[in-house]
């Protein structure tokens, strides 16, 4: 079981990643009630393709649970049955979880296909938690942290449950980015932890606690820019999809703290680089941080200035997740240099 744990905590990073993505593509398209029940989708596992699926039929079969819209409201039908000539409310229960009632074929399928990553992405977890079990007699930490990512994949389901009943909550979807991340380091560390590692990383004390520093200003500018995004969602609703231009007219103070701290963040990591090459430390894994900070600044101008070319919101925010990602990697690395250091 050993042998091919490494290889599913892998494809389970990369599966988690691609939830990510598609996360940022159901925000970038505005998808995100493309589904507005959980876990189906309309009260199917595989969703409609039109609307006139959604639409109430006489003599037709409806499954407990399946979802009509009717009068601009959501209709659950309470038990299997076959209707009548005429729409009986005797067979139906209205929808509690909110009010939202809009299809529309694009949306629901991209938000369904993020569901879709999210449940391969919670199985290759489980497997790899399976798969970690042939490390408990050597090592319980890696079985108890595997079964503890199965447990924060279902948190984070819940999450996107709540997103979703809350009609996408602005501080519930920053939660549920957060929680993402969380689970991307736990993975990370669990990689870093069974890998059979050759290259050897030299420790200094001052950019051991560089490192530190630097993924702590790094996330927080992650939830920054989340609470920029949110006033982003907020000019959407007020001036329009269209109204690019004037998504940050008057932007808020959040806009500008996050803006701002981009230089900190920046300058930071230039001088992490620069006693990484000074003192000979190894981790050259720095160099893609530097060229995802480098895109990162571009997208983020580019937004700016540009007035938010379609795809630049998602791959901004995929870029932090895999900047946030590589960081927290180069703090398992530095973490076990010192550890070296200690022994030696």
């Amino acid at each position: 079981m050993r042998k091919h744990y490494l290889k599913i905590a892998k494809l389970s990073l990369v599966l988690v990643y691609l939830v990510i993505i598609a996360g940022a593509v159901v925000r970038m398209t505005g998808s995100g009630m493309g589904c507005p029940d959980w876990p189906k989708c309309f009260g199917y596992y595989i969703p409609p393709t039109e609307e006139a699926e959604l639409k109430w039929k006489s003599q037709a079969s409806y499954k407990q649970g399946q979802v009509i819209i009717l009068d601009e409201t959501l209709r659950v039908a309470k038990e299997d049955f076959t209707s009548g000539d005429k729409y009986n409310s005797e067979n139906w229960s209205p929808y509690t979880k909110h009010n939202y009632a809009v299809f529309n074929a694009a949306h629901t399928w991209t938000e369904f296909i993020n569901r879709l990553l999210g449940a391969l992405a919670g199985l290759a977890t489980l497997i790899m938690a399976i798969f970690s079990i042939g490390y408990w007699k050597d090592n319980k930490s890696i079985t108890l942290l595997s079964w503890a990512v199965v447990l924060a994949m279902g948190f984070q389901a819940w999450l996107g449950a709540t997103v979703v009943y809350s009609v996408l909550e602005p501080a519930k979807i920053t939660i549920h980015m957060v929680m993402a991340l969380v689970i991307v380091g736990m993975i990370l560390y669990l990689i870093h932890g069974t890998k059979s590692v050759s290259k050897e990383f030299k420790h200094d004390k001052k950019t051991f606690q560089l490192f530190i520093i630097v993924l702590a200003v790094g996330l927080l500018q992650i939830v920054l820019g989340t609470e920029v995004r949110q006033f982003i969602d907020e000019q959407i609703d007020l001036v329009g999809e269209q109204a690019r231009h004037l998504w940050l007219q008057t932007p808020k103070l959040q806009f500008y703290i996050h803006r701002s701290f981009s230089i900190l963040v920046v300058m930071i990591n230039l001088f992490l680089a620069y006693r990484i090459f000074k003192l000979n430390l190894g981790f050259a894994k720095i160099n893609w941080v530097l060229l995802l900070l480098l895109l990162e600044v571009i997208t983020g101008m580019t937004m700016n200035y540009l007035d938010f070319p379609f795809g630049t919101q998602a791959l901004h925010l995929v870029l932090a997740s895999l900047l946030f990602g590589l960081q927290f990697y180069m703090v398992l690395e530095a973490l076990k240099a010192k550890k070296s250091h200690k022994s030696s």
